[in-house]
Formats: C-alpha cells, structure tokens, sequence
C-alpha cells in the first residue's frame, strides 16, 4: 500500500517567508539582473494557429520567440475550466515580447518596508521558444516549468530566464511557460462543477501545463524541435509539477524524459481544496461587507445556492482573492492546497502510484542541493535575530547551530524528493534508468571558500542555487552575488558540466556522453552499497565530480539526529519542518 506524507502550514509559511527575505538580503548587497537579450532580425515559423515572427539574438546565436498562445485565455467564461485550445489567427504574430505574468505578489521595489504588490493579467497562457540559430530539425525539446510554491515565478523572471546560453550549447530547444498560479491555478469547490472531470478537478494549473505540451506535440517540429523527444525539467514547485506530469495519466505520450530539481510529491485532497477556499470566500464576504464578521459569512455561505456562490466568486477579480492572503503582502507566496488527488487528472495518492507502477515511466534525473534550507533559514528563529546582531558569526556555537539545522532538514528534503521516490520508482522492473544527482558547490559554511563570507555560512549550497548553472546565466536573484572574478572558472566549469549533462540526457535518455572527459554518472540502484547518486561539485578552479553510493531514509536521519549531541535543540524545528510518513 502507498505510503502518504503531511506538510506542516508552519513549515511552508516559514519557508515562504524565508524565500523573500533571501532575495531581500542579496537585494541590498546590490544583486543586479543581467539581461542577455539582443534583438535582431524577424525570423518566421508556421503554426497551427498561423505565423508567428522571433527574432535572433546574436550573443546567444539562437532565435527568439516569445509570448506564443498555447491556450485561450483563461478569461470570462473560461476562469477555472480546462485550458482550450487557442484560436487561429489570420495575421503574423509578432512574438518579440514576454506575455504579461499571471496575478501574483511581487516586490516591486526591493524594500522590505513596503509591502508586494499584486500585478498580472489572467490572460497569462503563453509560452516562450528558443532555437540554435542554426536548428536543421529533430533537436531535442527541453521544457522548463518555473518554480514559486505555484504561487509566484520564484525567482521572478523564472518562465521569462534567458535560456538561450543552455540551447546554444546543448544544442536543443529550450520551451519556457507562464501557466495559472494561486487560486486561479488550484481551485477545488463544489459550486464550479460542471461535469467535466479534468475542469472539476480543481487542478488548472496541471492543465495548463498538459496544454502547453500539446501544443509542443503539434508545432515544435516548424522550430527545429522533435516532438518525440521532450523533456520536461523543473525546479521546486516546477519539480513538483514534474512529479505530478510523471503521475498523470492525462500526460503520458507527451513527454519522453524528466528532471525534478529539489521538487517533491506534495498534493492535497479535494476536500481539502473545498475546506480552504470555503475560509476564503467568506473572508471576501466580510471585505465587501455582505457579512458581519467570518461567522456570520460562513452562516451565509451555507445558505447560498451553488448557482449564487459560482456568480459571486466569478465576479471577484483575481486580485480580490489575493488579498485574501495576508502573507503575500510581506512574503510574496502564498499558502494555499494544491494538486489535488482528484483521481482523475492526479492519482489520489501519488506516491502510492510509483510505489505500483501505475504512472508515466521515463528516465528521469532527481536532485537536491546539499543546503537547501539556508535559502530559508535566516527567517527560522533563532537564526533571525543571531543575524541581525551579527552573533553567528562571532559565537561558533551558534554558527554550529546553523549548520546543524540546515544539515539535517536539507537531509530531509533529499530523502523525501530524492532517495524515497528513487527506490519506490526502482522497484518497478519496467521502469528506465534513474539517475540522481546532489549539487554541493558552495556547501561547507565557514569552511567553504568558494563563495565570499557572510554568503558562504548565511547561503552555500541553498535552495536554486543550481538554476544558473543549469542554464549558463548568473540572473537569478537569490543567490547571483555569490558569483565572483575569483570563483569564475570553477563555477562556470561546473556549469558547462551540468548543461552536458542535462543536454545528453535529453537528447538520449542516459547524460553520459563518450569521450565527454566528464565523470561517469551510474544510474541509482536499490541494492546496498551500489552507486546512488552524482555529487556536483567544484573549487575555485574546476570540477570536483565524483560517485556516492550513500541513501538516506527517514529512519536513517531520524536515528542520526536522537544521538546529535544538541538533539534537543534541533527536534522542535524538525518536528515542524519535515514530511511524515503515516
């Protein structure tokens, strides 16, 4: 029987708030966002829906098409219903600019002291196209799903990131995507039902990104991509879309490969869905002042018809029911159930579907950071106030401390992202090669030297901090001032590996490549002592790559931390921050 796993709202609040505080933090040590963008000349591609005009860019040698409808807009009569197909258009389509982002929160000005803003147009459902410039056809098709917490694109510019570096030197085609997020995302309430099992699903975002796969499957061929090569790749809660392409039956046949980087199999029930946004539409009663407080809204809501409650909440602006989290205004995302197990376009149980083979078999890659958690940390008390005195660096304790915390709950992400589902899906005889991998370059705190203090201890090897060596860029907002003239050519060595390596596996199956000069990458084996997993790795000079075969379980970690010398201290922040079996 498959085995089910909780989440703790405390957990994810604190993880939420620690992502924007991060981006704060790296904000004003004057982190910058580099554009890499060289318009030029048109380049024409045809389509099911009609023409559509790119533009090349130079620098990267690639050609550019951006904002391309996968969908109609998800506007109207369309709000929470399944993605339709877009309509065809008589005129060429200028594709020279990035779609509007889909509604969420955003620090508009890098100012702790001022709250986020809401911005975005629901008419969001676009995606974005890069091509070597040079594409003679059957590349392989990479296709990239932001993370956020499918609340926000986290880091902003995510499904806009310049993927142009990563489809030069991959030689592939790079899909990036704007699909729906928050409550226009995940919407699960029985009032929109409609009898269309994929629409009452609540699950629009999945959706939207089953779309967006269709559409690769009827056009990619025009822009020198092979339609029975895709990958899909995503980071976060885009590795957890990942996992949720991997487990729908909805999406088998639109994609060929899978890479989740530090994603997981989170996913809530329908019921679950309905209990929230329930709390949420009578919160909107008392803002609009139909209802005396929140007990007077919810008498109100249950004497409502289903026909009443459907016209009120289609009549709320999407910005209506953002504000309804309160969170957002500080932190940016927002807590809220998603990827509902409704059975239909999601298995009930997801980990239960790998654990009996009944979901998508693909090779996949599956990887975490080495400290993923130091991206949240300095919001987890007491870290918070250690830092604003400046006492962790100056008391080893306390640094100690840090460390301790971070090893252990980035151990337990690992386990639940990475090694749990590995073996659940090694299980399965038919199942095709699984390759994982644990990105470690800059972990080690104090004792790390390829990232400058205080960024080393605060950072190291945090959550996103692969991203950009994924794609050869340094944009991403979070973690871009740990990149300097001193650590450049063992970061920009370990990059140039991790793009051969995620190239070849997209373009074969297995990103082992011969007479690459990179390491061997042995796939996971379930058997004890056998190879598990790739650490990536580099000094201030080059690559430091090499084989582990170490698994962690639950029990393992649970069993190292009660003989931890400072056990007591750590056990309340793991209590709150792990995924539980029952």
């Amino acid at each position: 029987m498959g085995k089910t796993r909780w989440y703790s709202v405390r957990y994810y609040r604190t993880i939420l708030i620690g992502i924007s505080c991060a981006a704060l933090l790296l904000s004003m040590a004057g982190c910058s966002i580099k554009s890499l963008t060289a318009p030029a000349q048109g380049v024409e591609r045809h389509t099911t829906e009609g023409i559509v005009i790119g533009e090349e860019n130079s620098t990267t040698n690639t050609i550019l098409w951006k904002a391309i409808p996968y969908a109609q807009p998800p506007v109207g009569d369309l709000r929470w219903k399944a993605p339709q197909p877009p309509q065809k258009r008589s005129a060429s389509l200028k594709a020279t600019t990035f779609c509007d982002i889909c509604p969420q929160y955003i620090d508009h000005d890098g100012n702790r002291a001022t709250p986020q803003i809401i911005t975005g147009k629901e008419d969001c459902l676009y995606l974005n196209i890069w091509s070597p410039k040079n594409a003679t056809g059957n590349l392989p098709v990479f296709f990239w799903i932001h993370g956020g917490g499918n609340s926000i694109q986290g880091p902003m510019l995510l499904s806009q990131l310049d993927s142009g570096i990563l489809a030069n030197k991959g030689n592939m085609i790079v899909v990036t995507l704007n699909y729906r997020l928050g409550p226009m995302g995940f919407f699960n309430h029985p009032t929109l039902k409609t009898g269309d099992d994929a629409g009452d699903s609540g699950n629009f975002a999945i959706l939207d990104l089953i779309a967006a796969l269709k559409w690769v499957q009827a056009n990619i061929n025009n822009f020198g991509g092979n339609p029975g090569n895709v990958t899909i790749a995503g980071e976060s809660a885009g590795g957890r879309n990942v996992f949720s392409l991997i487990c729908s039956p909805l999406a088998r046949g639109l994609f060929h490969r899978a890479i989740s980087e530090s994603g997981d199999l989170r996913r809530s029930t329908p019921a679950q869905g309905a209990e929230h946004m329930d709390g949420i539409i009578a919160k909107l009663l008392v803002k609009d002042g139909k209802a005396a407080d929140r007990k007077a809204a919810k008498a109100m809501l249950s004497a409502m018809s289903a026909k009443d409650v459907a016209a009120y909440i289609r009549s709320q602006k999407a910005q209506d029911f953002l504000e309804m989290y309160p969170e957002g205004k500080g932190i940016g995302m927002i807590t809220f159930p998603q990827t509902f197990g409704d059975g239909k376009v999601l298995p009930k149980d997801l980990y239960a579907a790998l654990e009996s083979g009944n979901y998508n078999k693909v090779p996949v890659i599956l990887g975490t950071n080495k400290e993923e958690l130091k991206l949240f940390m300095i919001v987890f008390p007491p870290f918070a106030s250690w830092i604003k005195d400046q006492s962790i660096f100056k008391e080893p304790d306390k640094l100690e401390m840090y460390d301790l915390v971070a090893k252990y709950l980035s151990d337990g992400w690992k386990e639940a992202a990475v090694d749990y589902p590995a073996s659940l899906m090694r299980g399965n005889s038919d199942q095709p090669a699984i390759f994982a991998y644990q990105f470690l370059w800059g972990a080690g705190g104090a004792k790390n030297n390829v990232i400058d203090p205080p960024l080393n201890m605060l950072l190291g090897a945090c959550h996103t901090m692969e991203i950009d060596f994924v794609f050869g860029t340094e944009i991403n907002p979070f973690v871009a001032r740990v990149f300097n003239e001193k650590n450049r050519a063992g970061h920009v060595a370990l990059s140039n590996a991790t793009i051969g390596y995620w190239s070849q596996f997209a373009r074969t199956g297995n990103p082992n490549k011969d007479k690459s000069g990179l390491p061997e990458w042995s796939p996971w084996s379930n058997i004890k002592g056998q190879p598990k997993m790739i650490l990536l790795d580099a000094d201030l000079e080059k690559t430091k790559i090499v084989m582990s075969n170490i698994e962690l379980t639950l029990g393992d970690i649970e069993a190292a931390l009660k003989s931890e010398p400072r056990q007591k201290e750590i056990q309340p922040t793991w209590d709150v921050s792990i995924f539980k079996r029952k």
